[in-house]
């Protein structure tokens, strides 16, 4: 009745599109952290060796999606039915790890240069964090369009956007050191720094959490979602209902749903699946159907994606 392979090539298309995007931006990546952390050392600056240890998180957070997203493509197996779907949410879990501790490390150092400030190459400092700049901005944008619909992606993009910052602080730093020999800048910006990881990961870390304790979707709202489903006709009561994402992307939803006498329960399924992907985006639902009237109870578990929903005409595919 249901053809679960729709649309398979099309997802193969956008991993792949994807996985081409972090790669690039990874061997990116990995290069201009060589230039700033050799930069850095050379001037002297705190805030480039910030940016640079900030940017080999960067690495590191690319290397994790990439991997998560090749793990992500393997097949389902009879052990783990849903495949390797949140190996994704486990990189990003990893990820804002990281970030926090990136951000501890350079308070830790910051801290220790306010009272005696050293010397700073401010012009220097100036040129390799505009660099810095470029190479995030690239980055930001090649990860702009994917980073919507995976979580893991996302947290690669937030590592950037916050690179990006730290370049801006660096640049500011610079500049100051530079021009009015402002040595107090370079510790400074590097708590500006970190206080944009820490925000970055908090985020992050969140969002992670609530897919694997199985929290509904932000995006989504339960009692709307209720509401909706009284509203398909000859749906009395809708009860034991449950939201909540696979990986990114991917929501599911089950309930039981009690219907007037008579109903025809197929029908039933069909409407209440359409409602749900056309008002809700919500693709992959286990509805049980509980007649008002009689002593048993039909039992009928949907699984839906696009394949399985009706056509603009109603018939069911």
């Amino acid at each position: 009745m249901h053809d679960h392979t729709h649309g398979s090539a099309g997802h193969h298309d956008a991993h792949a599109m994807s996985g081409r995007r972090l790669m690039l931006m990874l061997l990116l990546s990995a290069t201009y952290m060589t230039a700033e952390a050799l930069g850095g050392w050379w001037t002297g600056s705190l805030a480039l060796l910030a940016d640079a240890g900030h940017m080999a998180s960067d690495v590191a957070s690319l290397a994790l999606a990439v991997f998560a997203l090749w793990v992500v493509q393997r097949p389902a197996t009879a052990r783990r039915t849903f495949g390797n779907t949140r190996a994704e949410i486990l990189a990003a879990l990893a990820q804002g790890t990281g970030l926090v501790a990136v951000a501890l490390m350079i308070m830790r150092e910051a801290f220790g240069r306010v009272e005696a400030p050293p010397a700073v190459d401010g012009g220097t400092m100036l040129a390799i964090a505009t660099g810095g700049l470029a190479i995030n901005a690239l980055g930001l944008w090649l990860l702009a369009g994917d980073r919507q619909h995976n979580l893991s992606i996302r947290g690669a993009w937030l590592h950037v956007l916050a690179d990006a910052l730290g370049s801006l602080g660096a640049m500011s730093a610079g500049a100051a050191i530079w021009l009015f020999d402002w040595r107090w800048a370079d510790p400074a910006a590097s708590f500006a720094i970190a206080i944009l990881v820490i925000i970055s990961a908090w985020h992050l870390v969140r969002d992670a959490l609530d897919v694997l304790m199985e929290a509904a979707p932000r995006h989504l709202d339960v009692s709307e979602i209720r509401r909706a489903l009284h509203r398909v006709h000859e749906v009395l009561e809708v009860h034991d209902l449950h939201v909540w994402s696979i990986g990114s992307g991917e929501v599911s939803l089950s309930c039981h749903a009690v219907s007037s006498a008579g109903a025809d329960p197929t029908d039933l399924l069909v409407r209440c699946n359409e409602l749900l992907a056309r008002e809700f985006e919500i693709r992959h639902a286990t509805i049980q159907v509980e007649p008002a009237s009689g002593p048993e109870t039909l039992e009928t578990n949907v699984g839906c994606n696009t394949a399985c929903e009706s056509d603009a005409n109603g018939s069911s595919r």
